[in-house]
This record gives structure tokens, C-alpha cells and sequence, in this order.
């Protein structure tokens, strides 16, 4: 049963002023208006058809980061650590987020993507994939070097490839809209322009008001560390931002027919140079992965605050000097990447016919990946 609305309310006679206390009050609170935030939001409502569901979004529209700054690939969860959440999130994911777009007449290309050797030496990553896949329950079909030409003739691979049927690329924007009408047609409260400010004794507070609430989710995004502080986790994790960029093809739509990307090296956490292949048949490659100096670095000194860009090149250099990984390498070889005639030798390398006058324009920044740190403090 839904708590009575209370909001405090200032009230003057001549011979005293009466407070009367009306405080919001919501069942669920979310912060963040990204596809996370909105997808839950109206999960929230189906199961509870009676809540209050509120949704705060700081920006004046949703999805204005992460969630409409990414390269629309669908993927089908074969990569991740067998039979992990990861995998199972992705998998059942993409089967789902598949259906929402062909209910609702959205774009997708469904396309596949072929995974492609450079060398013998990769072959065995390919077999550590089809193990992967095979555990996690996902599709994944090994075929040979004629196979994969037939599927894309301009592919170049080492003997064999493994090729995802239900890999696919949707439109971000599109996606986020559909959610966004959704939300708003089954009564949920979303709140633009209205960020989370604090949080105390089961009150959110906003930059415009207070909440009472019984349960707060917490779909932040870039800053989902930085609140989850304030309700006592994330003590020791943080989130490293990475932006992305991408090179875009001149040559005209269908030009490839799939996706085709490298055998990843499995102890890093980025993909590798990559053709994909957008949802109006466009080719572009990349992408690149590089620190981000501060959360919102998109370009330019846009959103810049310097307390920010402060820790996270703490954390980088922490990193670079006590990782238990090559982090050092892992830098130095991104920062190649914006290097646009080396984005393209990278590519040449898994299709024919990639020229480097061909790849000249470089699409907006995209963040790649929020990279959660944690164990020692510093990071």
C-alpha cells in the first residue's frame, strides 16, 4: 500500500505560521535515465502495478551518455567467462532486446559476425570461444576459410573462423526512445533535469526536492560509484572511464555484409580493431579505448572538473605501476589507435580491399567501457 503524499508547506495568519509537512513519497526510486535505469523502471511498474515508480535522469534527456554513446552491437555472449553472470546477462539479453525491437518495429540488421585467425597462433583462442559459447549455451558455429568467404567474401582468416548468427546491430537512439514512451505510458514519474543529490535516512534528496522512498536502484552509469558511496559500497571500486572512437567507411551501404572482429586477447578487457557493420548498412572500424581525464570526457573541456581528472589519473597511474596485468602495454597500444592510418593497417588484416583513403572520418566519441577497479584502495 502506497505511503500518503506529505510535502512541507509554509502557511501565515496574522498571528502565526503553521508548518503542515507533506513530504514526495515513492515506493521505488531510480537514478538514472539511461537504458538500465528505463528498463528497470518499467520492470519495476509491471511487477508492481500499484507502485509509485520514480525516475531521476540530471540531464534533460535520457540516455545522454553510455546508453545512446555505443556502437549498437548486439552481441550474443560467447566471450565472457563460461557460464558467468556476465555471459548469462548478455545472452538472455540479447534474445530479449532482439524480441523488443522486432515487436515494436525497430531497426535491427541482423547480420552475424564472423571471428576471424590473423595467424595460426590464434586458432587456439578460437577453440577457448567455442568452448566458451558451447558452456554458456549460445550459438556458435565453427567454419572454414571457404565457409566464412561465402558469408563474407571479403574476409581474410588463418584456415578457419567461427561465425555468431546472433550477433546483430540496433539503432541506440532508437532503442532508448522506445523504452522512454514506454516508461511514460505506464504512468512513471521521470524527472529530467532533476539529479541525485543526497541521501539520508530513507530520503533521497534531488536538486529540486526530497523523496521518501523504500527502495532506491541505483543505474547511474559513470557515476554509479560515486553514489553508491553514499548508501556505504563501492568503498574500494571505482569506475575508470574509456572513450571510444570509430572510423567510418566512404564506401557506399552493404559494402561488408557482417561483423567481423579479431580473436581478443582473453586477459585484457577490450576487443580489438573490428569491422562493424551498422543498422543501415555502413562499415566503420575501431574502436579506440582511451582514458578518459575525467567522467563526461567527451571532447574539448565540455563538463571538465578538475577534482575528477585528478583521481582518475591517480588511479591510472596506480594502475600502471601495480596492476597484475599489462596495463602499461594495454595504454601504449590504444593510444596507436588515434592514429587513424594504423586503425586501418589493423584492419586491412581481416578484410581485402580496406584502403586507408576509405576511413578518414571518425565518428562521435562513444564511451567503450566504464572499467570498474577495485582490491587496493588507491586505484
Amino acid at each position: 500500500m502506497m505511503r500518503p503524499f506529505r510535502r512541507v508547506v509554509l502557511e501565515a495568519n496574522r498571528s502565526s505560521l503553521i508548518f503542515r509537512v507533506e513530504l514526495m513519497t515513492a515506493d521505488y526510486v531510480v537514478i538514472g535515465g539511461g537504458v538500465i535505469g528505463l528498463s528497470v523502471a518499467r520492470e519495476l511498474k509491471r511487477r508492481f502495478p500499484g507502485a509509485r515508480v520514480v525516475v531521476l535522469e540530471k540531464e534533460l534527456r535520457c540516455g545522454a551518455h553510455a546508453s545512446t554513446r555505443n556502437s549498437g552491437v548486439l552481441h550474443a555472449g560467447f566471450y565472457y567467462t563460461a557460464d558467468s553472470l556476465k555471459a548469462r546477462f548478455t545472452r538472455d539479453g540479447n534474445r530479449r532486446l532482439t524480441e523488443f525491437c522486432e515487436e515494436r518495429g525497430l531497426a535491427i540488421r541482423k547480420c552475424g559476425k564472423l571471428v576471424v585467425a590473423k595467424n595460426e597462433s590464434e586458432l587456439e583462442g578460437l577453440d577457448e570461444l567455442l568452448r566458451r559459447a558451447r558452456v554458456n549455451g549460445v550459438q556458435l558455429e565453427p567454419v572454414t576459410e571457404d565457409e566464412a568467404k561465402k558469408i563474407e567474401p571479403r574476409v581474410r582468416t588463418c584456415g578457419r573462423a567461427l561465425f555468431s548468427p546472433t550477433t546483430s546491430t540496433v539503432n541506440p537512439s532508437e532503442v532508448l526512445g522506445a523504452l522512454e514512451r514506454e516508461v511514460i505510458d505506464a504512468g512513471i514519474e521521470l524527472r529530467l533535469g532533476e539529479g541525485f543529490a543526497g541521501w539520508r535516512n530513507g530520503v533521497v534528496t534531488t536538486e529540486k526536492d526530497s523523496i521518501e522512498c523504500g527502495y532506491v536502484v541505483n543505474s547511474a552509469g559513470l557515476h554509479a560509484d560515486s553514489v553508491a558511496q553514499q548508501f556505504g559500497f563501492s568503498q574500494h571500486y571505482r569506475i575508470l572511464p574509456f572513450k571510444g572512437l570509430y572510423l567510418y567507411s566512404s564506401e557506399p551501404p552493404g559494402a561488408f555484409q557482417t561483423h567481423i572482429y579479431p580473436v581478443p586477447d582473453l586477459k585484457q578487457p577490450f576487443l580489438g580493431v573490428h569491422f562493424t557493420v551498422t543498422v543501415d548498412g555502413r562499415a566503420k572500424i575501431g574502436p579506440t579505448a582511451i582514458p578518459a581525464f575525467w567522467r563526461e570526457h567527451y571532447g574539448g573541456f565540455k563538463n571538465f572538473k578538475l577534482w575528477e581528472m585528478a583521481d582518475i589519473c591517480l588511479r591510472q597511474l596506480s594502475l600502471a605501476l601495480h596492476a597484475d596485468f599489462d596495463f602499461r602495454r594495454l595504454a601504449l597500444e590504444e593510444m596507436k589507435k588515434q592514429y587513424a592510418p594504423y586503425m586501418v593497417r589493423q584492419a586491412a588484416r581481416m578484410a581485402r580491399g580496406v584502403r586507408p583513403g576509405q576511413y578518414k572520418t571518425w565518428g562521435a566519441p562513444a564511451f567503450a567501457r566504464n572499467w570498474l577497479t577495485c582490491g587496493d584502495p588507491r586505484w
